[in-house]
């Protein structure tokens, strides 16, 4: 098939199944999107992006021109030479691996499956699941897996807010269940892709999204349980950070902060550990990173207590400032953000929190409540007891911060280049200004 003649389907239209499909669009090959809301299609058939790092002026080009639709109606995968499933993976209330979202596309790729099509899992998911649960259903089809349908694991690699890494130029791990499914998903993914990964199996690529994942959930672990111990040594952990960074091998920098969040990070690991806990194997050094990372937040409201402490304040009755609760620069996104954990600490210590967060417009907390972002005036910021930075946006002005607020709790390091303005004797740790 040339790019012009063929058609994927892509089931699931969010942060990683639109960029996807955008980017095969741009190619040339037709795509038709798939998704069970319907204001995220009749969005995306308007031409409208709802995707931070995707321009809605994109879309709207490629839908004009007839290279994207979308579509609820899963009976128009019939219409697909390859459908990429990238439906979200989510943890139960149990921190147990949630695949419903998985088994829901799979099934409707398999009342659809025709003799020809590649079927490739993008979704995060533990090692084994392309073969153990999404092959069972398509082979019910009565057709064969690597002669007359073809099925892969190739892991998406988002990076929200990256302006130099994109889904074009991020090179992509693919493998398949037999090594024709592998050759037929390269080639497929090579017509947009610059640089595909083949591996040997779909478990070999299972495992290497995990394995990126828990590289950076264990480094991190391992820096903010330094930030900890630097905290009860009297130490400035980013300075000692700083001064191990120069060294010009065998270190890699990382950075404390108030806790792991976003779509990956806090997640997948879990993934591992839930499949090795099966096998009698438990996955020791991931769980005590997990559980150093999940603390962070319990210590950002610490330092809170601490700070207000320092003035002669109670938490209760104080109102409390959060700047930036998005889970990472730069974002709106608030998926697993350690923000709603440091919310909840401070309100349950009786304090009125507040935030303001100009890429999150408003916040839904656990408890079913909407918050909506004030404005970071003057008046706000000398009318608080405390601010909090959660989340290091670019657009803070830490110097207005520093000077207008009457205590500054920094959980990112982020006045670090800020000149002494008031500050107490322990500059540029979390408490810089109480």
């Amino acid at each position: 098939m040339r790019s012009g003649d063929a058609t994927l389907g892509v089931i699931g239209l969010g942060y990683v199944g639109l960029p996807l499909a955008v980017e095969a669009a741009r190619s040339g090959i037709n795509v038709l999107g798939l998704d069970v809301d319907p204001q995220v299609v009749d969005g995306v058939n308007r031409g409208r992006s709802h995707i931070q790092d995707l321009a809605g002026e994109t879309v709207a080009r490629l839908a004009r021109n007839g290279l994207l639709a979308a579509t609820t109606d899963m009976s128009r995968l019939r219409d697909c030479d390859a459908v990429a499933i990238c439906v979200p993976t989510p943890l139960s209330k149990t921190r147990d691996p949630d695949i419903s979202h998985v088994l829901a596309a799979t099934e409707a790729v398999g009342e659809a499956l025709a003799e020809g099509q590649l079927v490739v899992l993008e979704s995060t998911t533990y090692p084994g699941t392309t073969r153990e649960v999404v092959l069972p259903i398509l082979a019910r089809s009565g057709l064969e897996v690597g002669r007359d349908f073809f099925l892969c694991f190739s892991p998406e690699r988002v990076d929200p807010g990256n302006e130099d890494w994109k889904t074009g130029n991020t090179p992509k791990v693919i493998g398949g269940v037999t090594p024709a499914c592998t050759e037929v998903g390269t080639a497929f993914y090579s017509r947009f892709v610059e640089r595909m990964v083949p591996v040997s199996s779909a478990e070999a690529a299972e495992l290497t999204k995990i394995l990126e994942n828990a590289f950076r959930a264990v480094n991190i672990g391992l820096v903010n349980e330094m930030a900890l111990i630097a905290d009860r040594l009297g130490l400035n952990i980013w300075e000692v950070i700083g001064a191990a960074s120069t060294k010009p091998f065998g270190f890699m920098k990382f950075t404390p902060g108030p806790g792991l969040g976003g779509h990956c990070l806090p997640v997948d690991p879990h993934y591992l550990s839930w499949k090795m806990r099966k096998m009698d194997y438990r996955t020791r050094l991931i769980d005590m990173a997990s559980e150093i990372n999940a603390e962070m937040p319990t210590f950002v409201a610490g330092k809170v207590r601490e700070a207000l402490n320092g003035v002669g304040k109670p938490v209760k009755g104080s109102r409390i400032l959060l700047l930036g609760v998005a889970y990472k620069k730069d974002v709106g996104d608030v998926r697993e953000s350690p923000a709603l954990d440091i919310l909840e600490h401070l309100e349950r210590d009786g304090a009125d929190v507040l935030y303001h967060d100009p890429h999150v417009p408003e916040w839904g907390t656990r408890d079913g409540r909407t918050l909506t972002t004030s404005s970071l005036t003057g008046e706000l910021l000398r009318g608080i007891d405390a601010a909090v930075i959660v989340t290091d946006h670019s657009c803070f002005d830490a110097a207005r911060i520093l000077s207008l607020s009457p205590v500054v709790v920094d959980a990112r390091n982020a006045t670090a280049s800020v000149q002494e303005v008031d500050r107490t004797a322990r500059p540029q740790r979390w408490i810089v200004k109480g």
